[in-house]
Order: C-alpha cells, then structure tokens, then sequence
C-alpha cells in the first residue's frame, strides 16, 4: 500500500512541478478569505485519487477539496488526501508546499507520504516500521530544553481566529526558545519534527487531511503528537502541537492553557491577557464528520513515541 500512496504522491507532485514553472498562469480561486484553491490543486488530487482507486478500488477517500465524493462510502479503509499543502506558497513562487497522503485501517493511520516536489524529498512511514525520507531512518531531535528548540508554527489567517490570542500564545513561545519558524505547510512541518530539521510544532485551525500523514511520521520516528493540552486524540479538535518526548512537555505547559481544552481557570487567564478571546475561548471545537475523526487513540498505542 505505502508503494502506491509513494506513486500517487510522486505523479502530484510532477503536475505541480510542471505548473511551478509558469505559476502565473495557474488560475486560482478563494474558497474563504485567504484560503485559496487553485486547478492544480484539483488536477493533483484526481490524479491521486485515481491512482489509489485503481489499485484499490473498495477503499474510501477523504480529500481537502472533492471530500468524500470518490471511492467507497462504508470502507475501513480511508485515504486521506491533502493534494498540495501550501497553496498560499505555490501561488506567489515561494518554494514551500507538499503532498500529503495518509491511509486511516479502522481509524488508525498506518500509512503515510509526505512528498515535496521542490527538493524531490520523500518522507514516508509504515505503522510499527519506522520513518524514512529518501529510504534514510529518520528520527526526531535529541534537544531537551525548550531554550535551545526551533519551533514550527502557522499563522492564523481566516476572520474569526483569534489573531490576539495567537499572538500572546506566540509571544510566549518565542520567549522560551531558540527560534520561530512558519513555513507555511503543516504536513511538510511535522515531516521536518520527524527528520529532526526542527525540534517542534503548534499550529490551530487544522483539518485531518493537513496532520494525518505527518502524526505518523512523528510518532515512527520517536515523537509525540497531540493537542495543546498533550491529548493524544487530537486529528479533528482544530489543535495540533509535535514534538520529541521531552520538549513534547514542556511545550504543554506552555501551550496547554490555551487549549480548548483547558481548564476553567487556564481560559479565564488567557481572557484577561487578551480580551478578544473573551467571546470565543470556550467554543466548542470543531467537528468533521469523517470515519477517521477519532483516529489517534494514544500516542503510546500506535507505535513509537518514545526514544529508542
């Protein structure tokens, strides 16, 4: 199965490739404000999706852009497609975006490509088999003080995300470690917490099909994944945060408060530091109505997630 997700990843990525060298004529449409989708993202996934479906046809789709329309309705089998994580990027040139396939077995991920077409880096894993990129083992980093990590993080940029909130959440985090980053592509950024090319990642507003394949590789090659308050259950609560085991908690205790998740006094705190978060703190968390949404039960129950 990982062979055909790898040839599926590979034939995307040849028609980004393609269109990189005339970007300016891709068409591109808004499905919100900032939230963009261009013909090349939809020529990517139906090439994906017919790739998979060829070779297994009973299995279902869940993609960022045609949902669930493809493939099987009742399947225990679920391909998780994000066709080009980092749209935003491939639009303006900026050579940063991925391919992103995961394959959920009755709720759990047990396959997963990650494939950036710009360097030709591949970042795969098989349940229980560890993580590679270009068929190198690869684990996560051996940092254990936040001081010294780079951090991965994305922006929020829909109305409604609670920029201030965000912005005191980061102010925090760049106080306590070494650097920030923000790429711009999540699945590419929990493939670097993999690879070791970072230490950790936060990021809110997610959907599965962005974190799928990269909580597979995190957690193959040693790391933990989860919610801001360390949840372990976290492919469909908005929140996502990676690390190894040891930043992976320090990076709790600073992101936790600001958890949907947190507690009552944790978010009345966070209201007082900034008051636009008084009106949306306690929302519930976003919901999908996908096969897989309870895909990760426990990090310690899907292989790897501690240090060999």
């Amino acid at each position: 199965m990982l062979n055909v997700a790898i040839k599926a990843a590979r034939a995307a990525g040849a028609i980004i490739n393609r269109a990189a060298l005339d970007v300016e004529s891709v068409r591109v449409s808004a499905k919100q404000t900032n939230d963009f989708v261009t013909e090349i993202d939809h020529a990517a996934e139906a090439a994906i999706i017919e790739t998979l479906l060829t070779a297994y046809p009973g299995h279902g789709i869940m993609a960022e852009e045609s949902g669930s329309e493809h493939g099987a309705k009742d399947s225990e089998f679920v391909w998780i497609i994000d066709p080009l994580d980092g749209t935003t990027n491939f639009i303006h040139g900026f050579p940063v975006y991925c391919v992103s396939i995961a394959l959920s077995v009755k709720g759990k991920i047990e396959q997963a490509v990650v494939y950036d077409p710009t360097r030709n880096d591949l970042f795969c894993a098989t349940k229980g088999r560890g993580a590679y990129v270009n068929d190198r083992r690869i684990r996560v980093a051996k940092r254990t003080r936040l001081q010294e990590c780079l951090i991965s993080t994305g922006f929020p940029y829909r109305p409604g995300d609670k920029l201030k909130t965000y912005l005191h959440m980061l102010g925090e985090v760049m106080s306590q470690c070494a650097g920030v980053r923000r790429p711009g592509a999540a699945a590419l950024d929990l493939a670097y917490v993999a690879a070791g090319f970072s230490d950790g990642f936060f990021e809110s507003g997610l959907q599965p099909w962005d974190v799928a394949a990269g909580s597979l590789l995190v957690t193959e090659a040693g790391g933990l994944i989860g919610n801001f308050s360390g949840e372990a259950d976290f492919m469909s609560q908005g929140e996502c945060m990676a690390a190894n085991p040891k930043i992976y908690g320090q990076m709790v205790a600073t992101l936790g408060k600001y958890s949907k998740f947190a507690s009552a006094g944790d978010k009345a705190t966070v209201r007082q530091a900034t008051p636009d978060a008084a009106q949306t703190a306690d929302a519930a968390a976003p919901t999908q109505t996908l096969s897989v949404s309870r895909t990760v039960k426990a990090n310690k129950q899907r292989g790897g997630g501690e240090p060999l």
